[in-house]
């Protein structure tokens, strides 16, 4: 650095004033040297940084400061960067630099910062970097896979068959479309294939398109400009598609997306390219796409409402996910995986489940089975009294239809009816309740537990 003066300024003595209108009101240390090393200028952060006095204004630097460095400055023209100096128990860090007038060097300045307060700034920067590291630490977390292959159950033929095109497919950077009803897995599928991919440790990130308005999916997936927009600065944002650069973007139920945005999409898959809403400027994403819908996307096609263009770009691998009613080997081990082994349950509920038809597939069975866990007592296997009232329903039209019951099972069938006819004619209270217990023969605390078994009111 050299400190150049207008030309017109013909010798630091006629600019004093001019200097210490400046220097006061810096926060760093400055001294100046005229041509002679003669001091001419010292603020006040300079004496409490370094200790030296306004004394010595006006007399030589080297006389009050043999070991003074700023002189070398003045005759080299060579500037002096973070020149570490101790002086008694002060520490602190030196910048120095000629300065030239008419290219003729007229004196030298000396600019310090205490190092105690360098230091503190390192430190302050050192556990801003450290804030932005544990940032990115948990958004890659967010971001990292749940599923893997190994967490696919596969007992049928038509399953297996599906597992292994996929696991082909994540060894390429090929588009992939996987169709299927709402609640057959089709993003445990997504996840499945980024993670045996060669992206796996990059980000994976899934948005659900059918839920973000219209109005800012684009925003979402593209991101939005920096600038000023009506008098009013706009901060920038990047897009889903630059925050998974170099990884997976997985966009559920894509069939939702209006063709504005299918069109954007299509140029991302051509050219590998986005543009921030509002820019004219186009960046560079490597993003490999994997798309799913439980719609018919010719159908689509058909009304208008999809651009097969896109289609012909996404399905270049196509994987159909049956339902869990195709699956039927599957659903007994589908459970026993989602309670985990800690629960257990009856034979005839795992019968049961292979029977009905689940039009929620993986979806549906979960959330029953999480009704059972949360009705089920300690020490108790689940039941079929466990399940919500839909099901209990469904399972006595499924063993009407058989015209028998297991013997247990009819036994609770009667029991449940026999107490909801009883305690229809009877109120709330406890003599009541009492008098209704007699009638059965049993006592009030069975009645009660009885009601609680089955869920009466």
């Amino acid at each position: 650095m050299v400190l150049n003066v207008n030309k017109g300024m013909v010798t630091i003595e006629g600019t004093v004033e001019w200097w210490k209108a400046i220097v006061e009101s810096m926060n760093d240390g400055v001294l100046v040297i005229d041509q002679a090393g003669i001091v001419r200028t010292i603020n006040p952060e300079y004496t409490r940084i370094t200790g030296v006095t306004p004394d010595i204004i006006g007399k030589p630097l080297v006389s009050y400061r043999p070991g003074a460095r700023l002189p070398e400055t003045l005759a080299s023209g060579k500037s002096q960067v973070g020149v570490y100096r101790k002086t008694h128990d002060r520490e602190y860090v030196v910048d120095m630099a000629p300065v030239v007038v008419n290219d003729e060097i007229v004196g030298a300045v000396s600019v310090c910062k205490s190092l105690n307060e360098v230091q503190l700034l390192t430190l302050e920067l050192e556990k801003q970097r450290q804030k932005v590291k544990e940032l990115q630490e948990r958004m890659s977390a967010l971001h990292r896979v749940r599923y893997t292959f190994d967490d696919i159950i596969r007992a049928e033929s038509n399953m297996q068959d599906i597992v292994s095109i996929a696991k082909k497919t994540a060894a390429t950077d090929l588009p992939v479309l996987i169709g299927g009803e709402s609640g057959t897995g089709k993003e445990l599928f997504a996840h499945a294939i980024h993670h045996a991919s060669l992206r796996s440790d990059k980000p994976f990130i899934a948005v659900n398109c059918s839920a973000i308005p219209s109005d800012l999916i684009e925003n979402e997936l593209f991101g939005h400009f920096e600038g000023v927009l009506y008098s009013k600065p706009v901060i920038g944002k990047a897009g889903l598609f630059e925050m998974a650069d170099g990884g997976t973007l997985f966009l559920d139920e894509i069939g939702d997306l209006s063709l504005d945005v299918q069109a954007k999409l299509l140029r991302v898959l051509q050219e590998g390219a986005i543009r921030r809403v509002g820019e004219v400027e186009e960046r560079r994403v490597d993003v490999r796409i994997i798309a799913s819908t439980h719609r018919d996307l010719q159908q689509l096609i058909t009304k208008g409402l999809f651009r097969n263009d896109l289609l012909y770009r996404l399905n270049t691998i196509d994987l159909q996910i049956p339902p869990l009613r195709e699956r039927k080997k599957e659903i007994p081990l589908i459970a026993q995986s989602l309670l985990a082994d800690r629960f257990e349950v009856e034979e005839n509920v795992l019968k049961f489940l292979t029977q009905y038809d689940w039009p929620g597939n993986i979806r549906e069975l979960r959330n029953v089975l999480d009704y059972a866990k949360c009705l089920v007592d300690e020490n108790e296997r689940i039941s079929i009294r466990h399940f919500p009232d839909f099901m209990q329903k469904q399972h006595t039209l499924l063993n009407e239809e058989k015209g028998i019951l297991p013997l247990h099972e009819a036994v609770e069938v009667a029991e449940k009816q026999i107490l909801e006819t009883s305690l229809q004619s009877c109120g709330p209270t406890v003599g009541e309740r009492q008098e209704v217990a007699d009638l059965l023969g049993i006592s009030l605390a069975t009645l009660y537990n009885k009601m609680k078994k089955y869920n009466i009111k």
